[in-house]
């Protein structure tokens, strides 16, 4: 068996210098930036499954109530994120560069103006929760609209704790600190998730327990995330003064990256929203199918999402360097790599759709369409999910940030929410429709970013 062995290995080995090593970085380093941000998305999924089979044994109102602001926190954490990724790709491109100065400058900046931007956001959402609620879901019922303000408001107040999270661990990811990233966001998971059980399970607090459990949990992660950063970090030698003092110019460039992406996640997510609105109008059992369906998706994207994150810092640090030809080659190997993914989890996932939907406790009659709706996605995301999220975020690491936000923008509103309109609601296909929407809205949009990958258009960007 041990001659076999040996000559498997050097193949392997062959096979990941062959379409995973270039003079920028090579398979080992990506490796390395890989599998910690496998694992922390794979406990980020995976624990916000368990939260959700927690939450919905206190009744479908509850789950129906947290489903629906979650669309809403999406929507609004979704620009202190992107401004967060911004911040990473300016990181790694002054990391492949070498210019070590400018890394703790950038970290600096993106920890700052990303903490600015979520206390406003949260801020105006604690201030006009009432008007929200009521203009997106005036139509859902007295019991779950209680639960969502309450949900809405705890949600809001936890803004600024996860911002800090995630800007430290943008920039970390960045300068490829991915093991230090994963810790800081376990913490935060982790302690999210025994919380819950106490305030959930143990005290039986419903989505109130939920709320106290996100805001303990995030604002300990905030601050383990600075301690990092201040204390433990021997290379950035970033002070608190660095915070304050940020000068315009690096805000300038981390904008550059990180407001198109802004815009183009509030109107992705607004068009979420919107269909979200949709799935009110459908009533209370709509609503906790889309959630589940939703958790099986997460699941089943989990290595695809890890590697759309992997790639903003490997395309980041091969531009930074100026090596378009191993960007194009890691590009194409990526793209490859996650498809094949999504092949492997729904061969691991779908056998056991009984006893993991048996986990949210659902109706009985809802069982038949969240199976045929996890079914449908399952085969469509195959060819369709990685062209149309992995590209983009490969060609933002290069500075092509206005080109994906406008597509972005345009085909979620045009094929997502005009398109799922007329599916789900006249032509009264439900929530299938709004579902094969989405599948079709990834296929257009896919095809659009691999177009422009294959021209040179996106390589002429300059960030740094």
């Amino acid at each position: 068996m041990e001659p076999n062995v040996g000559v498997n290995t050097k193949q392997s080995v062959r096979f990941l210098e062959k379409y995973f090593s270039g003079e920028s970085i090579d398979y080992r380093q990506m490796i390395a930036l890989f599998i910690p941000i496998l694992v922390d998305q794979a406990f980020v999924v995976g624990l916000n499954l368990v939260n959700t089979a927690m939450i919905s044994s206190s009744g479908v109102a509850a789950i129906s109530a947290v489903n629906m602001i979650d669309s809403l926190n999406i929507f609004l954490i979704s620009v202190f994120i992107a401004v967060s990724t911004g911040g990473t790709v300016v990181v790694a491109q002054y990391k492949g560069s070498g210019n070590d100065l400018m890394v703790s400058k950038a970290t600096a900046g993106a920890t700052s103006s990303v903490s600015l931007m979520a206390f406003a956001i949260g801020m105006f959402g604690i201030l006009f929760h009432n008007p929200l609620l009521n203009l997106l879901f005036g139509a859902a019922s007295p019991e779950v609209m209680e639960n969502a303000r309450i949900y809405l408001i705890g949600s809001c107040i936890s803004y600024l704790g996860i911002a800090v999270v995630e800007a430290v661990c943008g920039a970390l990811r960045g300068i490829g600190r991915t093991r230090a990233s994963l810790v800081l966001s376990l913490i935060m998971n982790l302690t999210y998730v025994l919380l819950n059980l106490v305030f959930i399970n143990l005290l039986h607090m419903g989505v109130l327990g939920m709320t106290i459990s996100i805001n303990i949990a995030r604002y300990l992660g905030a601050f383990c995330a600075l301690y990092y950063l201040f204390r433990l970090d021997n290379d950035l030698h970033i002070r608190i003064r660095d915070l304050v003092a940020v000068k315009l110019s690096m805000l300038k460039k981390i904008m550059f990256i990180g407001m198109p992406f802004a815009a183009e996640q509030m109107f992705f997510n607004g068009g979420k929203i919107l269909t979200q609105i949709f799935i009110v109008s459908l009533g209370t059992y709509a609503l906790a199918t889309n959630a589940i369906a939703s958790s099986f998706a997460g699941i089943m994207q989990i290595p695809g999402n890890a590697l759309s994150l992997t790639i903003i810092t490997v395309v980041g640090q091969c531009m930074g360097s100026n090596n378009v030809k191993d960007a194009r080659k890691f590009i194409k190997s990526f793209l490859v790599a996650s498809s094949l993914s999504l092949v492997v989890m729904g061969l691991l996932i779908m056998p056991f759709f009984n006893p993991l939907v048996s986990m949210f406790h659902p109706p009985a009659e809802i069982v038949g369409d969240i199976f045929l709706i996890v079914l449908i996605n399952t085969i469509a995301q195959i060819p369709l999910w990685s062209i149309s999220f992995i590209t983009p975020s490969a060609l933002r690491a290069a500075g092509d940030s206005k080109f994906t936000s406008m597509v972005s923008m345009l085909t979620m509103w045009l094929f997502r929410v005009v398109l799922g309109y007329i599916l789900g609601i006249v032509l009264n296909f439900g929530i299938l429709g709004v579902w094969l929407a989405m599948n079709c809205e990834w296929g257009i949009r896919g095809l659009i970013f691999l177009r422009r990958f294959m021209g040179k258009k996106w390589v002429q960007h300059r960030v740094i």
